[in-house]
């Protein structure tokens, strides 16, 4: 595909979703409530709709297609594990919402510094939030990079690609904060499922003339990729290893639990839940046929994160409709992205450089946010230029970090015991062993980095609460709420 076609494709998306994101603006109000929860106000599709894009990034169609093309039937169970996950969401959405509407959270690590007591408990929680989520943003700038330079043929450099997602991520998040990020989101992910769906159909008939030989060809030439354990890539320690951080997902990423914020009545979060499970159900089960359909027509690739961007410039593919697809990659990635960057904004003006002094003065925290966006912007091309392999494996260790999290979260909601000292041991312990873990190479007993920093997190967090002070009247007052209100609403 001409490089012309492919930067004029761009340009028409980044003027539809600025008109968008310019339209989402005009009613914005000026506090930090309304650029990064858009007032929390929004409708359960909308909700629904920009939690899955939010959420599916370019992990999937490269990512996980690249998992199942070494890997098989293994990376099903896997992203089923995540979807699973969606119990959580199901569990822990209607707190979030009722405790945020109570006491006016603006973000999850605002909450664990308030519930703990501890102002140190946000700031450091939040400082490990941006530590950790810079790799995975910048694993969706990789992502697009290498799309749009494999299905130029060479002629998109990798940097050029960074570069233009970086550039819609910050100027759409920048013109109307999470409301315009929302509306830009409900278009993107309707392009993603829509043409995700139609491109693994065309494949599979154009291809193999139907599911049926797509799957006769598998069983003739790669069985083992139908078979669990599989060719060999997964086996219980990799998989475990791989599946925990993304189980908890939903609750870990901040990007993704400061969403529970925002939809403007639990009705509505149902909705937004329901809408995401038929969402992720769907796109889970095209990426994994994307995958298993390049293992058959593209079979000696060295990368496996090759296969979307070359399996895009065969003649199998249409070329209109290899472009659509590649505009829903680049609008998966790049809704991930914006959402991330709105989300550490917020969290540094709230939870780091809020001041003590001016605790009321919301023009200076959202001058603070909004500074923000380009700056971790920049840090994230940084990041990406390094173009580091295996997406799937980068977002999955980003996860791994931030598990550590999870601990202190259910603890809030659950263990009037939990203490301030005990959230900070388990994140900064916790968080170093999975840094040192991840890029070590280590792997104790054969277990991954997110299996030993969610247990140590969690000893951590449970032995050091036992030996410290709990904020007995704010924990009562934080939990009787809760259980006064899910009593009444008659919600589990």
């Amino acid at each position: 595909m001409s490089a012309n076609t492919v930067y004029i494709a761009l340009f028409v998306y980044f003027i539809l979703g600025s008109v968008i994101a310019r339209q989402a603006s005009r009613k914005l109000g000026g506090g930090v409530n309304e650029f990064f929860l858009a007032g929390r106000s929004l409708g359960g599709i909308v909700s629904a709709l920009t939690y899955s894009a939010t959420t599916y990034s370019a992990f999937m169609l490269v990512g996980l297609a690249g998992f199942t093309y070494i890997g098989g039937v293994g990376a099903l169970g896997f992203e089923l594990i995540y979807l699973s996950g969606l119990v959580l969401v199901a569990f822990f959405g209607p707190r979030f919402w009722l405790v945020g509407q109570r006491y006016n959270y603006l973000t999850p690590t605002e909450m664990l510094g308030d519930r703990y007591g501890s102002k140190a408990v946000a700031a450091v929680s939040a400082v490990a939030a941006v530590i950790f989520l810079i790799p995975y943003s910048a694993v969706q700038l990789i992502g697009i990079g290498a799309l749009l330079e494999g299905i130029s043929g060479g002629a998109i450099p990798y940097l050029a690609g960074v570069s233009i997602a970086a550039f819609i991520a910050v100027y759409w998040t920048w013109t109307g904060g999470l409301k315009a990020v929302a509306w830009t989101d409900s278009l993107q992910a309707a392009v993603m499922l829509v043409v995700a769906v139609l491109s693994v159909i065309l494949i599979a008939y154009r291809g193999f003339g139907g599911f049926g030989g797509l799957f006769a060809g598998l069983e003739a030439e790669y069985p083992a990729w139908l078979t669990v354990p599989g060719p060999g890539f997964f086996n219980i320690n990799t998989f475990v290893g791989l599946t925990l951080p993304w189980f908890f997902f939903s609750l870990s990423n901040p990007q993704v639990s400061q969403r529970l914020f925002v939809p403007r009545s639990l009705g509505q979060m149902r909705i937004m839940v329901m809408g995401f499970l038929v969402f992720g159900f769907i796109y889970t089960l095209v990426s994994i046929l994307w995958g298993f359909s390049a293992r058959l027509l593209i079979p000696e690739l060295a990368v496996a994160d090759n296969a979307t961007p070359v399996l895009l410039g065969l003649n199998i593919v249409p070329a209109g409709v290899a472009l659509l697809v590649m505009l829903g990659i680049c609008a998966a990635a790049v809704s991930t992205v914006n959402s991330i960057i709105l989300t550490l904004s917020s969290m540094i003006c709230r939870d780091v450089f809020k001041s003590s002094r001016r605790p009321n003065d919301e023009k200076r925290e959202l001058l603070v946010g909004k500074i923000f966006v380009p700056l971790f912007t920049v840090v994230i091309v940084a990041f990406a230029t390094i173009r580091l392999d295996l997406i799937a494996a980068l977002s999955v260790a980003s996860s791994a970090g931030l598990l550590v999290m999870v601990p202190a979260l259910i603890g809030a909601f659950f263990w009037k015991r939990g203490t301030a000292p005990a959230v900070l041991a388990s994140v900064v312990v916790g968080g170093l062993a999975a840094t040192f873990l991840q890029y070590s190479g280590l792997k104790p007993l054969g277990y991954w980095p997110g299996v030993w920093s969610g247990l140590i997190a969690t000893v951590l967090f449970i032995g050091v609460s036992f030996f410290t002070r709990p904020p007995e009247k704010k924990a009562a007052e934080f939990i009787g709420y809760l259980h006064e209100e899910l009593g009444r609403k008659k919600i589990i």
